[in-house]
């Protein structure tokens, strides 16, 4: 039995809770028992991976603030083996077209884009359903992970701090690192280099097309909570904004890291290490609290996604979709159909998640997914 909460549409039907997970050229879709990648080959045709999978989050995993640091670790390693998978296909797609056309060797995606996958797979996640997932043993790749992590850190935990150090110094301000000023001036510096470092990598035209599917991703999953067909129109007419996105999950991270290390700040020894020493000190102590931050937000976040959709307490989702209106951009119909198809393939995995075993099928396009026995029946 997992632990997720079913979702209740308009119609007052009980249906299993999904989320989702942009791709490249791709979406990810994951209920509680099922999980399954689509994503668009170059022919037009469609290629889902699927498998059964089992929520960890049982027993002691279960409980609040703990289910929270699981269901983050979880859902980016679930998210960054499926962006694999649509990375993996996107480059063959790449390779055959190079060597039927004879054209010049595709660019590769430059270091911005590989080092921001772990983050774009967080930005447009929903760390909610979870799985067991597969160990990585490929060393480029787990390089690859812990310098996205160090990158990561870099530029949304050390340079606010510097920033804010450096804006104090500049006008005079002498705060102190321990002080509540600090912290506001580092949690709007965080919250400015989240807004700029999204608009800049909406520039890179792959992320744009993730973003795209981000868009096609919430927009699907809409249709289905409110109980309608999954058909082009219905979800084309979805809004593209969705309280359990993990941009607002980001967001939500950086406002809630402003009170949390208000609070540390002043357990911060004074060592007389100077203002330096103080700041690599306050740093170091920053980064074992991070899981707990997170976990904070996880709760934080199910509970507004629950009660916070209508009334007054709508206004404490207004910061997430204001960043989720750069992370999601309108889709195309083709894109829609690569969610729907997701979206379908793991309906029909939910309903019988020990049957049929891990693997891929193809499909020439939407209408032959839709209409095959095991997806439709």
């Amino acid at each position: 039995m997992s632990n997720q909460p079913a979702v209740i549409g308009p119609d007052g039907v009980l249906r299993p809770y999904i989320g989702g997970q942009a791709l490249i050229e791709g979406v990810m879709m994951r209920s509680p028992h099922a999980f399954a990648a689509v994503v668009r080959r170059r022919d037009g045709s469609l290629l889902a991976r699927e498998e059964p999978m089992k929520d960890v989050r049982q027993g002691r995993f279960s409980w609040p603030i703990v289910r929270g640091v699981v269901a983050l670790v979880e859902a980016l390693k679930l998210g960054s083996r499926a962006l694999r998978f649509s990375a993996d296909v996107y480059e063959k797609d790449l390779e055959a077209a190079e060597q039927a056309e004879k054209a010049a060797k595709p660019a590769k995606p430059g270091l911005l884009s590989v080092l921001s996958l772990p983050i774009i797979a967080l930005a447009t996640n929903e760390p909610e359903v979870v799985g067991p997932t597969a160990r990585d043993d490929d060393p480029k790749r787990r390089m690859t992970t812990w310098l996205s992590i160090a990158f990561a850190l870099g530029l949304f935990v050390a340079l606010p701090q510097i920033f804010a150090d450096r804006v104090s110094w500049l006008f005079g301000l002498g705060l102190d690192v321990r002080s509540s000023g600090f912290q506001l001036l580092t949690g709007a510096a965080k919250i400015t280099i989240i807004v700029g470092y999204m608009l800049l990598i909406r520039r890179i035209p792959e992320i744009y097309r993730v973003f795209q599917y981000h868009g096609a991703e919430h927009k699907s999953i809409h249709a289905y909570e409110s109980g309608l067909p999954l058909e082009v129109a219905n979800a084309r007419a979805r809004t593209t904004l969705h309280p359990r996105c993990g941009t607002t999950f980001i967001v939500m991270v950086a406002l809630v890291s402003i009170l949390v290390f208000t609070v540390l700040g002043r357990f911060l020894p004074q060592l007389g290490l100077g203002k330096l020493g103080d700041n690599v000190l306050f740093f170091a102590m920053k980064l074992p609290f991070l899981p707990f931050i997170a976990a904070i937000t996880f709760e934080l976040q199910r509970f507004l996604a629950r009660f916070a959709t209508k009334g007054p307490l709508r206004v404490l989702l207004w910061p997430g979709f204001l960043v989720q209106k750069i992370t999601t951009i309108e889709p195309d119909d083709a894109q829609l159909e690569v969610a729907l198809a997701a979206l379908a393939v793991t309906i029909e995995r939910e309903r019988a998640p020990e049957g049929g075993a891990t693997g891929e099928r193809s499909f020439a396009d939407f209408g032959k997914l839709v209409a095959s026995p095991a997806v439709s029946g």
